[in-house]
């Protein structure tokens, strides 16, 4: 199989734990970031723009997105403009609608002509995709993020919506796709082997990146030995009856 070192997709870190963050930033294989506020709110994070501020400290030379968080359309482009201030590295991150399900294309197509580098989020359909990808400015770096790992929770195989959305992206040779939410491991080669750009990933899923090409049969007598060794820290008994 294709070994870590070996994939041409960028593999991004998503949280928004800064220990976290800085222990990933020290792995040369990850080559981005991605957070958002649901993340920074499980983390604790209280100021929104202090925590960026010792992101961006920490990870001063690579991609990294913050998200807007307003809901109507004029107060999203003043926080977008204000974030892209924090740094050259800074994607800025637009849901795909409102919540009221409004299509945020007019406001993706007047930032990404401002320059702006945008990263769409929350997108899980190829219509979504199109559209989008209609918005943006063939001069402006820019990234689409399907929410892969959501879509195959529904029972969809997310990886033909993938691969087309690879295509269809292709009018714009400037926009990279993000497999974003990935549930394991395997997502990173499957990822790969459609043409994805870039796949985001938690920390416990990159972490597994040392696991790739184990021998099975040694890692089947490590879970062996795992279970034994438990069982007897836990001092598990089964009193069996005595035989004659």
């Amino acid at each position: 199989m294709t070994m870590a070192a070996n994939l041409k997709i960028k593999l991004f870190a998503d949280g928004a734990d800064l220990d976290g963050i800085s222990e990933m930033y020290r792995n040369p294989l990850v080559k981005g970031f991605t957070t958002n506020p649901t993340l920074m709110r499980k983390a604790g994070v209280e100021d929104y723009k202090a925590f960026a501020t010792q992101v961006l400290e920490a990870v001063p030379d690579r991609p990294i997105s913050f998200e807007v968080f307003a809901d109507d359309f004029p107060q999203m482009e003043q926080q977008a403009h204000e974030i892209a201030s924090w740094g050259p590295n800074v994607n800025v991150k637009i849901p795909v609608t409102n919540t009221r399900g409004e299509f945020s294309g007019p406001l993706i197509a007047r930032l990404s002509r401002a320059g702006v580098a945008v990263n769409v989020t929350a997108v899980m359909t190829l219509d979504q995709v199109r559209r989008v990808t209609e918005c943006l400015a063939r001069e402006t770096p820019a990234i689409i993020s399907v929410f892969a790992g959501r879509i195959a929770d529904t029972g969809r195989d997310p990886v033909p919506l993938m691969a087309a959305a690879v295509s269809i992206m292709k009018a714009k040779p400037k926009a990279e796709l993000i497999w974003a939410s990935p549930r394991e491991l395997l997502n990173i080669f499957q990822a790969d082997a459609v043409g994805c750009h870039i796949i985001t990933a938690t920390n416990d899923i990159l972490k597994k990146l040392s696991l790739v090409g184990k021998d099975l049969d040694r890692y089947s007598l490590e879970t062996v030995d795992m279970f034994y060794r438990d069982a007897a820290a836990a001092g598990f008994r089964i009193e069996t009856p005595l035989t004659v």
